[in-house]
């Protein structure tokens, strides 16, 4: 089964050595694609000489425009397949999510479409986060399990695999959201599909290099994005 971790980039200069030698030292076959959005502080100039050391597992494409989360994972999902890649797995490029825990993502989606890295399937797992934001990422996440009904906990999750089939099947095309609320439309569109999501408790780690790219846009985009979603699955239009 070929296996492939999509990590998207801007300005991620610290982690982003540190986060690819952490993937290659698992006792896996896992490749790996970054997608930088043109990075100015040099990201892409980093992975360029690591290819070096990993031909044949470490790749790269640099888009021109940096026009959200969503839309460089859509990238990479369709570079993936293309590829001919099996498992497809999102993460973080600052170790928020833990890359010891893919080998775990990727045994449970064996047995389903999607699976999930979760923070609150059991309890809250989460480190190192001011309380202000572990109680918006919470509660947005059981806002939007009330909204659209998805029975996911961590419905704003970032560290997931797919099967190239669920990919597929969802339509990427389709996909428009762009910032985190493309992480909850993502599950949304497997789940109406009535396709199999598994969570998987996992421990999240708020970055310790680098700075993060929340901001009050993003959280717009995701709250009305979300009501959007379900007025269209109401009148079929999903």
């Amino acid at each position: 089964m070929k296996k492939l971790v999509i990590i998207p980039t801007y300005n991620e200069k610290e982690n982003i050595e540190t986060i690819i030698t952490a993937v290659f030292g698992l006792n896996d076959d896992f490749h790996i694609l970054v997608v930088d959005d043109s990075s100015p502080d040099g990201t892409a100039e980093i992975v360029k000489k690591l290819q070096q050391k990993h031909p044949g597992f470490l790749h790269l494409t640099v888009r021109r425009v940096k026009d959200g989360l969503g839309k460089a994972y859509i990238h990479g999902f369709k570079w993936a397949i293309d590829k001919g890649y099996d498992y497809i797995f999102e993460m973080d490029a600052d170790f928020s999510h833990n890359p010891n825990d893919l080998p775990k993502l990727y045994e449970a989606c064996k047995n389903a479409d999607m699976s999930v890295g979760s923070r609150y399937s059991q309890g809250v797992n989460v480190v190192n986060w001011p309380m202000g934001r572990v109680l918006l990422s919470y509660f947005a996440s059981r806002y939007v399990r009330f909204v659209l009904g998805i029975p996911v906990y961590d419905t704003t999750a970032g560290f997931v695999c797919f099967k190239r089939e669920t990919l597929q099947k969802i339509g990427l095309d389709k996909i428009k959201l762009k910032g985190y609320g493309f992480q909850v439309e993502m599950k949304y569109r497997v789940f109406q599909k009535g396709m199999k999501i598994v969570e998987v408790p996992i421990i999240f780690t708020n970055r310790l290099l680098g700075e993060s790219k929340m901001n009050g846009g993003i959280i717009g985009e995701a709250i009305f994005g979300i009501l959007k979603l379900r007025w269209k699955s109401l009148i079929g239009k999903l």
